[in-house]
């Protein structure tokens, strides 16, 4: 199927290209979100008379979404959720998450607009792609965890595998001493305390 593309299209073109697309993703994708026309004799004459106009449009939003940019990138937004002890999600966190603590910090995104390179399923500091427009793209940091308190210690930069292992390592040596004043006892001769 050839169409032409309304506005730039990543890994595919810019706008007023004619490119040829698979059916089903010109059918379902490109044509239903407005970001293509069929090429027809009709709508490339119909593309021609708009295409200074949708430049102007295109502009516009363009520098709405530098503007947007300057303020979001950057950003670190804190996700709540519960997790194992070894930082292990119960369950993952999603782009609507994503958009909703950027939401409740002051800024407008919604879950169209962010892209999860893979999936979050542990504890940590996760880079999170924010799409403004097609040409304007800000990186946000989420800081999951599972309270405000470990929040703020992921934040200083200490992870809490790190603070689980080291707490681990405390209390084995705490315990290996324990057995070693407790050796030390026992090794004590009776007959010498006469």
């Amino acid at each position: 199927m050839q169409v032409i593309l309304l506005q730039r299209v990543p890994k595919l073109g810019q706008m007023g290209d004619v490119v040829n697309v698979k059916d089903g993703y010109g059918r379902n994708y490109l044509l239903p979100q407005g970001k293509a026309l069929r090429a027809n004799d009709g709508n490339i004459k119909s593309f021609e008379a708009k295409k200074a106009q949708l430049e102007v449009q295109n502009l516009e939003t363009r520098k709405e979404a530098e503007a947007a940019h300057a303020k979001l990138d950057g950003q670190t937004f804190v996700v709540i959720r519960s997790a194992s002890d070894a930082g292990a999600l119960y369950g993952s966190v999603t782009t609507r998450d994503a958009a909703e603590a950027a939401t409740e910090a002051g800024f407008s995104v919604n879950r169209a607009q962010v892209v999860l390179d893979r999936p979050i399923k542990e504890l940590g500091m996760h880079t999170v792609s924010v799409v403004l427009h097609p040409e304007v793209i800000a990186k946000v940091r989420l800081n999951v965890a599972r309270s405000a308190e470990e929040a703020e210690l992921q934040a200083s930069g200490k992870s809490i595998q790190e603070l689980a292992a080291a707490a681990e390592a405390e209390a084995e040596f705490e315990i290996s001493e324990l057995f070693d004043e407790m050796g030390a006892a026992n090794d004590v001769d009776p007959r010498d305390a006469r």
